[in-house]
């Protein structure tokens, strides 16, 4: 939610500094010769800084500032992007091309700026053989070093063996 900025009568302050529409400082006055000046010009009398003793205002339309105002805040958000973290599970019986199915889904989700979380599902009696888990990672990590950066090292998470991988710069 953003705050509203105080605007003509809804300012409480009996004096203001002002400043005019071109930037020059009007300096302090009284609330009713400030809203005054604002009226001559047709513009708003907008308060821009109310924890400044005095509050500082400034003449400006108002209307036109809040639409700059939104039109920036779209120009940020056109520009921020999403990184979003795909998950690929592996088996530790995984076969040799499967694996490098499984390799190239890595690599497209790296060519997308995404990160990629690699996990390796133990079931039943495999968690006996973790060592094979870490030897298929390493494999994983051989094979992208070019494409990715491990952004965190292999380890155990309950039956799951996690790594994540992002993309080079």
């Amino acid at each position: 939610m953003e705050k509203q900025a105080n605007v003509n009568e809804r300012i409480r302050s009996p004096e203001v500094r002002v400043i005019g529409q071109d930037g020059q400082q009007l300096g302090v006055l009284p609330i009713k010769r400030a809203l005054e000046l604002a009226l001559q010009e047709e513009l708003d009398l907008v308060e821009v800084a109310p924890n400044a003793d005095p509050p500082v205002c400034k003449i400006m339309d108002y209307g036109k500032f809040k639409y700059q105002l939104s039109k920036r805040t779209q120009e940020a958000k056109k520009k921020q992007t999403v990184i979003q973290v795909k998950e690929v599970k592996i088996r530790p019986k995984t076969d040799s091309h499967d694996l490098e199915v499984k390799i190239r889904h890595i690599k497209r989700f790296l060519g997308q700026k995404d990160k990629a979380k690699v996990a390796i599902v133990f079931r039943g009696r495999e968690i006996a053989y973790t060592e094979h888990g870490t030897k298929i990672l390493e494999h994983v990590i051989e094979e992208l070093k070019e494409d990715a950066v491990v952004e965190q090292a292999p380890k155990m998470e309950g039956r799951n063996m996690v790594m994540i991988l992002a993309p080079k710069a």
